[in-house]
This record gives structure tokens, C-alpha cells and sequence, in this order.
């Protein structure tokens, strides 16, 4: 059974910096394809970065770009998503997925599997 497990969310200032695991279990971790999401109160899911667990370039929303890095630990089957520069607007669940095969990154419907989410909260 495939399990994405997130943690790491938590409270900070504007400028703040914030790193979030997800543990993954259940499936060949080097050959999926990952995601980090997130949704906040009253907007849509939206993708904020992608990779490819077999390697490749990732990629970022612009609204993240230069801020986050997406990265994996294949001895620890986990993703993680290192978060600087936090700015209100970054407040929000954040949400690890995985899917099998490829799609478009920023669409949720591309991926087959998802986390619980962590809560991640920006104030000025």
C-alpha cells in the first residue's frame, strides 16, 4: 500500500525558512514521479514544485522560484521541500503526491497518491 507521510509544517515570520519530509512507503521510490502542493482557505490545490525521482531537472511555480527547492533522500524513500524567504502568501496545507506515470505537474489529477498535508502559517 502506498503511503506519503508529510511533516516539517509549522509557524514562522515573513523571511522564515521551513523544510517538509514526506516519507513515502509502499512503492519503488527512484521511479516515481513527485509533487509538493498546496492548498490554502478558499483557493484551489496548486502545484508550487515537481521532479522526477529518477532524476532530471525539477520544477517550480513562479511564484516559488528561487525561493523553494524540491530535493530526495532515496536511502530514506523521502522527498522534501525546503522553503526560505516565507513570505504571508506562502501560508497554507501543504500536500506531497506521487503518480506512476507522467502528466502535467501542476494538474492534481496527475497523481495517484497523496498525503494528509501540514499545515505551514506565515505572519508579517
Amino acid at each position: 500500500k502506498v503511503q506519503l507521510v508529510e511533516s516539517g509544517g509549522g509557524s514562522v515570520q515573513a523571511g522564515g525558512s521551513l523544510r517538509l519530509s514526506c516519507a513515502t512507503s509502499g512503492f519503488s521510490f527512484s521511479h516515481w514521479y513527485m509533487a509538493w502542493f498546496r492548498q490554502a482557505p478558499g483557493k484551489e490545490r496548486e502545484g508550487v514544485a515537481f521532479c522526477y525521482l529518477g532524476g532530471g531537472d525539477a520544477v517550480y511555480a513562479d511564484s516559488v522560484k528561487g525561493r523553494f527547492t524540491i530535493s530526495q533522500d532515496n536511502a530514506k524513500n523521502t522527498l522534501y521541500l525546503q522553503m526560505n524567504g516565507l513570505r504571508p502568501e506562502d501560508a497554507a496545507v501543504y500536500y506531497c503526491a506521487a503518480a506512476f506515470g507522467w502528466g502535467i505537474w501542476y494538474r492534481v489529477e496527475t497523481y495517484n497518491h497523496w498525503g494528509q498535508g501540514t499545515q505551514v502559517t506565515v505572519s508579517s
